[in-house]
């Protein structure tokens, strides 16, 4: 089977190339970074993207698209900027199937933050979509045209919702942070109360999700989620990387709540769990695993 990874140069991409690769897929990549060296790799115009020649040139059974903006700090800053890379960046790649592949299935990975904050956990599919962030619109945005392009054109489509995904690689978000501020700072800040929840879930856990969603999926422009429908709060995994870190360092909570950021979160995965998965990572290895792997590129 082939598959296209868009944006495989990315965190969750190159994981997903390898994954991929590693279950006996022909896999190519596109990216807007140059590569002259990775075999079946694409370059795309950053400025003026156009998948046309991707689905023209090549036979691709499914496409996943990593791509697109991850930050709800940069969407509140660049709310045009997050809206053509999460949103009209969907619709190019979908016009591209539509013209040139109509039978490619096609999984776009959406997020969480089309939910905001829910009155009810664990978070269900249907649960009402409330977004706090231009990034949650653009992502609920990009569900939309997933669905229309299915219901009007009968394209393969399935949005997943991923929860907050980390692992080794990733150099950003709250585990870089709480690395980097343990291994500079006399005292650890972080936003907040330590009290909000998030759930939490490795990225070979997300690409475990995405396979079986490829096997068994409607593909019906439904949402899924993608998480393991576990909570766990700020300052818990804070103490995890005091006791890993073995520090004695004191970890503040400043409890301001940055815009945009939900309070708590648990996703019901009762679909993904319908698929066969089951979780390969506990947070507790998955730290220590992160922790292991920062260390090694720091020193």
């Amino acid at each position: 089977m082939n598959i296209l990874i868009i944006g495989s140069k990315g965190f969750i991409g190159s994981c997903a190339t390898q994954y991929f690769k590693q279950h006996k897929y022909q896999v190519f990549g596109c990216d807007v970074v140059t590569d002259y060296n990775e075999k079946n790799y694409f370059q795309i115009d950053a400025t003026n993207s156009d998948y046309n020649f991707l689905f023209k040139d090549i036979q691709i059974d499914v496409c996943v698209n990593c791509s697109g903006a991850a930050s709800v700090p940069l969407s509140l800053q660049f709310p045009m900027k997050d809206f053509s890379l999460n949103t009209i960046n969907v619709f190019k790649i979908l016009e591209a199937i539509r013209n040139q592949q109509s039978k490619c299935k096609f999984i776009n990975l959406s997020s969480a933050a089309v939910y905001g904050n829910p009155n009810v956990l664990p978070i269900k599919e249907d649960t009402l979509l409330k977004p706090l962030s231009p990034y949650g619109i653009h992502k609920m945005q990009a569900e939309q045209i997933c669905k229309e392009y299915f219901e009007f054109y009968q394209i393969s489509t399935c949005s997943v919702r991923i929860f907050s995904a980390y692992g080794n690689g990733l150099k950003k978000q709250l585990l870089w942070d709480l690395f980097g501020k343990f291994r500079s700072n006399e005292t650890v800040e972080l936003f907040g109360t330590g009290s909000e929840t998030r759930d939490f879930i490795h990225v070979d856990d997300v690409l475990q999700a995405i396979y079986l969603i490829i096997q068994n999926a409607a593909f019906v422009g439904e949402q899924i989620n993608i998480g393991n429908g576990k909570e766990h709060s700020i300052s818990y995994i804070a103490d995890l990387f005091k006791d890993y870190l073995n520090s004695n360092k004191k970890v503040v909570f400043n409890k301001k709540v940055k815009l945009g950021d939900p309070l708590r979160w648990r996703a019901d995965i009762s679909k993904l769990q319908a698929m066969g998965y089951e979780p390969q990572y506990t947070i507790e290895k998955g730290v220590k695993d992160y922790i292991d792997w920062a260390k090694e590129i720091h020193f």
